[in-house]
């Protein structure tokens, strides 16, 4: 990102206005991807991340901006559904997590972790997931010139600009409560892009985060745990980004 108005549409709690169309909202979904179809949806899934906890963020399709986040939970060999909510995604839809560019303001989809939680508020009680308050001081570092890009600075570091940064309390809403997602952290590509969270919902679609209602979030935040190898798995209905693919 090169300018401040580049960032203002990367940041993913920007609040958008937008409005979607109920025809956006219902589009026919496939029958192998229909909770209908049976088996649970993790266990339809090619990979669940190897642990007993699992989110997944489903659109109808890569043009949607809503969807549905579920969490479950294994025993056994047997997936059950925890809860469920509505979700929000980027106001451009999703995109292929792989080449995703950043800027774009797409959800990424793909299989990720969550490597820890963070928040204005309080932790929900009894909350086990590594959980960091917010301060004035906490940004989160998009600056592809950085050697801090895509990770939580506190303070801000002189090689990370304010204007390529997002200064976390800016967003008493969305970063209430957060998880972060795991995608494009551990080994981060440049322009591919950074700050991607599970939030709580703003005023309307994301710039590439995923979010939900606060309750869901505070509920979800205090149900992860480490142990479990809780991931997040962010997909379409169908296709070459559908949910069971990963």
């Amino acid at each position: 990102m090169t300018s401040a108005r580049t960032l203002a549409a990367a940041a993913c709690a920007a609040v958008l206005a937008l409005t979607v169309p109920a025809s956006a909202v219902a589009v026919p979904r496939s029958p192998a991807a229909s909770p209908a179809a049976g088996q649970p949806l993790p266990t339809r899934m090619a990979d669940t991340g190897g642990g007993s906890q699992l989110i997944t963020a489903r659109a109808a399709s890569l043009r949607s901006t809503t969807g549905t986040v579920s969490w479950w939970q294994r025993y056994g060999s047997r997936w059950h559904r925890v809860g469920t909510a509505p979700a929000r995604f980027g106001a451009n839809g999703l995109a292929e997590g792989s080449s995703r560019e950043q800027g774009t303001s797409t959800t990424p989809t793909g299989l990720y972790d969550l490597p820890f939680a963070f928040g204005l508020k309080k932790a929900p009680a009894g909350t086990d997931i590594p959980y960091r308050p917010v301060r004035d001081t906490s940004w989160w570092c998009q600056d592809n010139g950085s050697s801090a890009y895509n990770r939580w600075v506190d303070p801000r570091p002189r090689d990370c600009a304010a204007k390529e940064a997002e200064r976390l309390a800016d967003y008493p809403v969305q970063y209430g409560r957060a998880l972060v997602i795991g995608f494009n952290y551990h080994r981060p590509v440049r322009g591919r892009g950074a700050g991607i969270f599970l939030h709580v919902d703003g005023r309307g679609a994301t710039a590439g985060c995923v979010s939900v209602p606060a309750r869901a979030m505070a509920r979800i935040v205090a149900w992860v745990r480490p142990a479990a190898r809780p991931h997040i798995a962010i997909g379409t209905d169908s296709g070459r980004t559908g949910l069971t693919r990963y």
